[in-house]
């Protein structure tokens, strides 16, 4: 009965959270739970401080016995929960100062449009190559998954093609329309990404997303499968595209560095780096760059040049290319967000100054 009291009190959260139109939830001993709205965060003054108990109660409710017990022995859990009305949660539970808290982000039920999120037209692009490497990268948090998500269905509503993801957690379900579509989750339906990674090249599939690139191992595997005539989707925890490149070649020993950089120059597509900036007047609203990888990219990644990027960005807009400080001076003119703000978001703050 208690068990049953207390799910109800974390639905009671999660209801709270979609009526209010936030993005995240914190379950944390000794406070009440907190919510993130427009990217600020705010208690959820109604209820009381949560016990270890009540976080404890909250994680079995939303996980199986399993994944229960690799949480009490490794005090690291990724996992997703799927809520009533189609809604779904990506949950992380960690312990702190020998307690656990959960950090769950609200994942939308509809995937939407690269027009809905907001973004350039141009990514669309992407969605339509047969083959190459797209990454979209940006800090934990500023929407990465949301936009692969939005590519992924372009794909599965144009084209019959078959699709593999590689996720952990599972965030986006998609329905297959005009695709064929499989889904996998790490230590739910494989062992790990390499380990799925391996496997995808005797499954006949077409486009291939992998929802964080981890460790060197992946990164090898995917670029080679890009490499070898597929359209591959993934995310990294990096700044802009010049940072995103080193990242890679960097993540591999000195004597493997010159091989994955051929590789990488060869079968990269493009990046796109993004943030979610508040809006003046409420919400929040993204900026971008976008790296389109042409001749001149490839050939500043094999010459070891990959410091150039940013300058060639600034100078591709005719193909295409978008500079993330001139978004943001536009954002700035029109009214949309504000100065501070700008400058806080920018990447190379002396040239928005230029800009402004």
């Amino acid at each position: 009965m208690e068990n049953e009291k207390q799910a109800q009190r974390l639905y009671s959260l999660f209801d709270s959270l979609i009526a209010e139109g936030a993005s995240d939830l914190h379950l944390s001993v000794g406070v009440k739970p907190v919510i993130r709205i427009d990217g600020s965060l705010a208690p959820v003054l109604k209820e009381e401080p949560l016990t270890n108990e009540d976080v404890a109660d909250f994680l079995k409710t939303m996980v199986s016995s399993d994944k229960w017990e690799h949480f009490i022995k490794e005090k690291e859990l990724d996992f997703s929960y799927a809520y009533k009305n189609g809604n779904r949660f990506r949950g992380n539970a960690f312990v702190q100062q020998g307690t656990i808290s959960i950090a769950l982000r609200l994942i939308p039920k509809q995937i939407r449009t690269i027009q809905e999120l907001g973004l350039p037209n141009i990514l669309e692009e992407f969605a339509r190559k047969e083959q190459g490497f797209f990454l979209v990268v940006g800090p934990v948090g500023q929407g990465k998954t949301t936009t692969l998500a939005a590519l992924v269905e372009l794909i599965n509503q144009e084209r019959a093609a078959h699709i593999v993801t590689i996720e952990d957690p599972i965030e986006y379900i998609f329905e297959p329309k005009q695709s064929l579509i499989a889904q996998r989750e790490v230590r739910t339906d494989t062992k790990d990404f390499e380990t799925a990674l391996k496997s995808v090249f005797r499954e006949d599939i077409d486009v291939l997303l992998v929802g964080e690139m981890r460790g060197r191992e992946t990164m090898r595997a995917a670029v080679s499968a890009a490499e070898t005539g597929h359209l591959v989707f993934s995310t990294l925890h990096t700044n802009d595209a010049a940072q995103t490149v080193n990242r890679i070649i960097d993540s591999f020993p000195a004597e493997q560095q010159d091989q994955i950089r051929l590789q990488l120059a060869s079968a990269l597509a493009g990046i796109f780096s993004q943030r979610l900036v508040p809006r003046i007047g409420g919400g929040l609203v993204p900026v971008y760059e976008l790296l389109i990888a042409n001749k001149a990219v490839a050939n500043l990644i094999r010459e070891k040049r990959s410091h150039e990027i940013n300058t060639v960005i600034e100078t591709g807009m005719k193909e295409g290319m978008i500079d993330m400080n001139r978004v943001l001076a536009e954002l700035v003119a029109r009214g949309e967000i504000s100065v501070e703000n700008a400058y806080r978001f920018a990447t190379n703050p002396k040239a928005l100054e230029r800009m402004l």
